[in-house]
């Protein structure tokens, strides 16, 4: 099972959140029908996006969006998260295949390019946080590591990794998010260093069996660490509903919703999200018309 934990060290001064994200990540996969790229670049995403859902959201309402823009043939890839690391993503070009970068391992750096991270962080205020990076590799977790540096002045270690089986489906996924909070020394930072620098990859970890507790302790070991009994269980969930579309339709404006009415007579619309289609006849459109007016 799918699972997210938190804890800091008993003095404060280091914060820590992992995760074991294989469900989620296959429910992703089998929602976009995306290829073994488009999957690791998409669940990296979707776990870091749960992990910062975790580390700084309190209320229901309250959500976070990542966004890596790439000139890479991925496109856009997207992730949503609220405060339970429930999350959504997709990505522009699921089926993105390419081969295996030097490492052996697959090119998600190449898929997504050079380009840009953006977090909006919409905390129910008049307007929403945002911060913009500019990509250090594409790999999704340096670029993470860098936003936190640069946009939030916390210094942050992002682990994510994604193992995809021959027939496209996930056999492992997660991370871990160590971040120094005030207090924290040098010495520190450089065993914690240390320690993540012999770490095995993440998704070696969850594959051998390891659960999101174990490597919470695993990336701290030989700190007294104070694990929260707030357990989370990440998952894909998708918000979408027929009442939110015909917002969408409605904020068109009346003369395109008009224009849809006289050439189609109906509308579709798809979700990004979860692939959910929405059917609108007439009948209904000339109502929504109505609402715009």
């Amino acid at each position: 099972m799918d699972q997210l934990v938190r804890g800091n060290s008993m003095d404060g001064a280091i914060r820590v959140f992992s995760a074991v994200t294989t469900d989620l990540v296959n429910e992703a996969q089998r929602i976009h029908h995306s290829y073994p790229v488009a999957t690791a670049a998409l669940g990296r995403l979707l776990t870091g996006a749960a992990m910062m859902g975790a580390a700084g959201l309190k209320n229901e309402d309250d959500s976070i969006t990542v966004q890596v823009k790439g000139d890479g043939p991925l496109g856009n890839i997207v992730a949503v998260t609220d405060c339970n690391a429930h999350v959504r993503g997709y990505v522009s070009n699921p089926f993105v295949d390419r081969p295996l970068n030097s490492k052996g391992k697959l090119d998600v750096g190449g898929g997504v390019g050079k380009g840009y991270l953006s977090v909006v962080r919409d905390l129910g205020l008049k307007e929403p946080y945002i911060g913009q990076i500019p990509l250090v590799s594409g790999e999704i977790a340096e670029d993470l590591t860098y936003y936190y540096a640069k946009s939030e002045q916390i210094p942050t270690c992002v682990a994510l990794g994604v193992l995809v089986d021959t027939d496209n489906t996930v056999l492992a996924a997660g991370g871990f998010m160590i971040q120094m909070m005030p207090g924290a020394t040098d010495e520190m930072a450089e065993r914690l260093e240390s320690i993540v620098d012999k770490l095995p990859p993440v998704t070696a970890m969850i594959h051998d069996g390891l659960t999101a507790e174990d490597i919470f302790f695993k990336v701290t070991e030989g700190f007294d660490m104070l694990m929260d009994n707030n357990i989370t269980e990440p998952k894909y969930e998708c918000k979408c509903s027929k009442e939110r579309m015909e917002k969408a339709l409605i904020s068109i404006g009346k003369e395109e919703l008009q224009s849809i009415i006289d050439e189609k007579g109906e509308a579709e619309l798809t979700c990004h999200f979860c692939d959910n289609k929405y059917l609108f006849n007439r009948q209904e459109l000339e109502k929504l018309l109505e609402s715009a007016k």
